[in-house]
C-alpha cells in the first residue's frame, strides 16, 4: 500500500437494510432510555401537582356515578344479571380509561420529546411506549376504587379473575396500535392533536362502557364487535362479574383480529415515518 494510501480518511459505509434488522434488538438495547423516559413521565404527572394521584381515584368514581345516574337510573337500561348497576359500569370504564390515557399521552409524545429525538439515535417507538408505564400506574390505582365498590356491594369475583392481567395486556395492545399511528401523524399534521379528543369522546359512548353490549340486538353484535373496545370490555366484565357476564365469542374473536391489524398498521406507520421525526420537528 502507497503513502497516499495509508493517509487516505477512513470511509464510512452504511450497509442498506441493516438499521431495520436490528431495529428490535436496538429496542431491547435501549431498554435504559425506556425506564428513564417512563420515570420521566410519572415524574411528569405526579409532581408538584395539586390533586395528584388522587385524580386517579376522582375521575374513574366521578364517572362511575354519572353513568349510574343516567343510564341506570334515568335511561334504565339493564344490568348483567344480579351485579349492581355501578359495578358493571366501572368493570368497563377501567380497560376504557386504559386505552384512552395511552392513546391520549402517546399521541403527544413523539412532539413533546422533539430535543431528545432531534440530538441523539435511538428507535423513536420507546417514546410513545414509555408513557405506557403511566397509564398502567392510574390503572392500578383505579383497580383499588373497583375492589372497594364490590365490597360495598357485597360481589365477590369468581376463578375468572385470575385471567384479568391477559385481558390488561390486550387493552394495552389495543390502544399501542392507533397511539403509535397518531404520534407519527401529529409530527407531519400538528392539527391532529385537536382531533384526538373528539375522536375520545366519541369513542366513550359508542363503546359499552356506561351500558352492557348484551343491549345491542343479536343481529347487530358480530358488527357491533368491529370496535375492539367491545371484546375488551366484555373480557373485563367477565373476569370481574363471572358467570353473570358471559363472554361472547364470536364477538370477542373479531375484535382481536380488529386490533391485531391496529396494531400492525400502526407500527408499521410509525416505523416508515420516524426516520423523518428529526426534520419534521
Amino acid at each position: 500500500m502507497s503513502t497516499n494510501d495509508r493517509s487516505a480518511p477512513p470511509v464510512l459505509v452504511l450497509e442498506a437494510g441493516r438499521a431495520d434488522r436490528q431495529y428490535w434488538q436496538d429496542l431491547w438495547r435501549y431498554r435504559e432510555l425506556f425506564l428513564i423516559l417512563a420515570w420521566r413521565d410519572v415524574a411528569v404527572r405526579y409532581k408538584q401537582t395539586l390533586i395528584g394521584v388522587a385524580w386517579a381515584f376522582v375521575r374513574p368514581f366521578m364517572t362511575m356515578v354519572v353513568f349510574t345516574i343516567v343510564f341506570g337510573k334515568i335511561a334504565k337500561l339493564p344490568t348483567e344479571g344480579e351485579t349492581p348497576y355501578a359495578v358493571m359500569v366501572l368493570a368497563g370504564l377501567l380497560p376504557w380509561t386504559l386505552v384512552s390515557s395511552i392513546l391520549s399521552d402517546a399521541s403527544s409524545s413523539v412532539v413533546g420529546s422533539s430535543q431528545l429525538i432531534t440530538k441523539v439515535y435511538f428507535p423513536r417507538l420507546i417514546v410513545p411506549m414509555a408513557t405506557v408505564v403511566v397509564a398502567l400506574i392510574d390503572f392500578l390505582v383505579s383497580l383499588v376504587i373497583l375492589a372497594g365498590v364490590m365490597a360495598w356491594y357485597g360481589v365477590v369475583p369468581g376463578w375468572q379473575i385470575v385471567l384479568l392481567p391477559f385481558f390488561v395486556v390486550l387493552a394495552v395492545i389495543v390502544a399501542i396500535g392507533p397511539a403509535v399511528w397518531m404520534a407519527a401523524t401529529i409530527v407531519k399534521y400538528r392539527d391532529f392533536r385537536f382531533v384526538l379528543p373528539f375522536i375520545i369522546q366519541v369513542g366513550l359512548y359508542v363503546s359499552p362502557v356506561g351500558f352492557s353490549a348484551k343491549v345491542v340486538p343479536d343481529q347487530w353484535l358480530l358488527l357491533y364487535s368491529i370496535n375492539p373496545m367491545v371484546g375488551i370490555i366484555d373480557g373485563f366484565r367477565w373476569c370481574i362479574m363471572g358467570g353473570t357476564s358471559p363472554l361472547y365469542l364470536p364477538g370477542f374473536a373479531i375484535s382481536l383480529i380488529v386490533a391485531a391489524g391496529m396494531l400492525w398498521y400502526g407500527i408499521r406507520t410509525f416505523r416508515r415515518t420516524e426516520r423523518g421525526f428529526a426534520d419534521l420537528i
